[in-house]
């Protein structure tokens, strides 16, 4: 069955690099980054031709009871082969397994299946070469290419759409389209995380401040937190490969709703393209949007996640932390402040998640009131689906892109420490290690940080006795605890910030994600 689909068999997904570029400085490394083509553009080779509609036009594909044509706004209207045409290579791959398919069972002559399989590639190699001519009188990719098939072939390409609709056509198409979406955003993720790492691998032993509410909480290894993110998009290319699991079952066959009762072997065209199984039940698997509503969720998680990493950086680029400088291959300036050194990608990261979020709820008020089975709306699905792959694939790149180019500013972060009294939970460790009750460690540690205000000091500043007039417990050990750097040793419970806690981790990924 493999040799069925061999001329289009599981080729990377294919998008316009107008999709990730997020400032002009990043342009040149975010194309060589990408590891797929980008045929699927939004100013093809090939052109779109709107027909207008005359006497003499082609009738449609399903015109043998309409005695008018459409009117030209209708045509407009309804057309989907503006966008659809991505879809172009998976098409070509279902009708090729249909076809052979019909072959086998006795529904169509070898000689038919042969000529269809040839003219199918003739058409995928014009496609690729920017001389098919899409047109919007056949309204989409698929009607495109059975009649361009009808044009080169005749007669055998009338047999292709035997025990087949539309309905089940599109939906084959489509989940074939995500799966390899879902397992091209997966590898987006895995350069992303790689790239946290290797920034983690060259700060070894940074310590930073670690907020909560946006105030200063507790010292963190920023190895830490680098992998924090990390962590995050782990369970976002868990999710993603979840749903591609439960996205890969085969509508083909099913039909317009009710199945067909000519002698098709779903289980041929489902093993052929790849799917686990025939979804189970025909008026399912064509109104079914489960999967596209769950890919979208993932993605809207990671957007979430990216944002997060975003805002995080713009504050930390800003003069108020001056935590890290991004490179000027990652920057951008302004039109009337010279001195401007903007985050700008980041900027965008944060904001482009907005879009993600919006194709999502887009798509959930779409399926919102549908009845069973397929109504029309469902054409919807489309656009909001391939702008948030687009987007987000755009998103993880230019985020992997910053990492690689930003600089943490060592000095300014140690003169950023002492601020805050980050050692002061570490300190009422100390007085529970001297058995005091938790409780009572904590009011004790607040009147030192109290008395450490009024002073203008911090609390390792404190003089013993200035500490045993809180609790005669205190002892010299204190000090021990007290400083980023003490507490940072303190640390120890699993997943922590203390530095063999983290050391462990930083190595679980090196293996993990294959760095050298």
């Amino acid at each position: 069955m493999e040799s069925l689909v061999s001329a289009s068999s599981r080729t990377q997904l294919l998008f316009s690099p107008a999709a990730v570029l997020f400032n002009q400085a990043a342009t040149h490394s975010l194309r060589s980054s990408l590891s797929f083509n980008y045929t699927y553009s939004a100013e093809p080779k090939h052109k779109t031709v709107l027909c207008k509609m005359s006497a003499s036009k082609e009738v449609k594909l399903w015109g043998g009871r309409f005695e008018e044509s459409v009117t030209d706004a209708v045509e407009k209207f309804t057309e989907s082969i503006s966008y659809d045409k991505a879809l172009y290579k998976h098409d070509i791959m279902g009708s090729k397994a249909h076809a052979s398919m019909l072959a086998k069972q006795g529904l169509i002559s070898d000689s038919d299946k042969n000529s269809i399989l040839r003219g199918l590639d003739e058409i995928e190699r014009q496609i690729e070469a920017g001389k098919f001519m899409w047109r919007t009188d056949r309204e989409d990719v698929h009607m495109n290419i059975e009649a361009a098939l009808t044009d080169i072939i005749g007669e055998p390409a009338k047999k292709l759409h035997t025990a087949r609709s539309r309905n089940d056509q599109v939906l084959t198409d489509f989940r074939l389209w995500c799966r390899d979406a879902i397992d091209t955003i997966v590898r987006s993720i895995q350069r992303l995380q790689v790239a946290l790492v290797k920034l983690a691998l060259k700060n070894e032993g940074l310590i930073v401040p670690g907020y909560t509410h946006l105030q200063r909480a507790q010292p963190v290894l920023l190895q830490h937190l680098l992998l924090a993110y990390v962590e995050q998009l782990e369970r976002d290319a868990g999710r993603l490969q979840d749903c591609r699991v439960r996205m890969n079952f085969c509508p083909l066959g099913a039909c317009a709703l009710a199945g067909t009762g000519l002698p098709i072997d779903r289980f041929m065209t489902a093993e052929a393209l790849e799917f686990t199984a025939p979804m189970r039940n025909s008026i399912d698997a064509v109104s079914d949007r489960d999967f596209v509503l769950e890919f979208l969720s993932a993605n809207s998680i990671i957007a979430i996640h990216l944002s997060r990493l975003g805002e995080e950086w713009v504050l930390w680029a800003s003069e108020e932390f001056g935590f890290i400088t991004p490179s000027d291959s990652v920057s951008t300036g302004s039109s009337i402040m010279p001195q401007k050194k903007n985050p700008d990608p980041m900027e965008l990261v944060r904001g482009k998640s907005a879009r993600v979020i919006g194709d999502l709820v887009t798509l959930l008020t779409l399926c919102k009131g549908l009845p069973l089975a397929y109504n029309r709306d469902l054409q919807e699905d489309k656009e909001p689906t391939f702008d948030s792959v687009k987007t987000i694939v755009g998103m993880l790149e230019v985020s992997a892109e910053f990492a690689q180019n930003i600089t943490f500013n060592v000095e300014r972060i140690k003169k950023a420490l002492p601020a805050g009294y980050l050692d002061a939970t570490t300190l009422a460790d100390y007085l529970v290690n001297k058995q005091i009750p938790f409780r009572t460690s904590h009011d004790i540690v607040g009147k030192a940080v109290a008395l450490c205000v009024s002073k203008e000091c911090q609390l390792q500043d404190l003089s013993l006795d200035e500490m045993r007039s809180l609790n005669p417990v205190f002892d010299k050990d204190v000090y021990e605890y007290l400083g980023v750097e003490n507490a940072i040793r303190k640390f120890s419970s699993f997943g922590s910030t203390g530095s063999a806690c983290v050391t462990e981790q930083l190595h679980s990924w090196v293996a993990k994600l294959g760095i050298n």
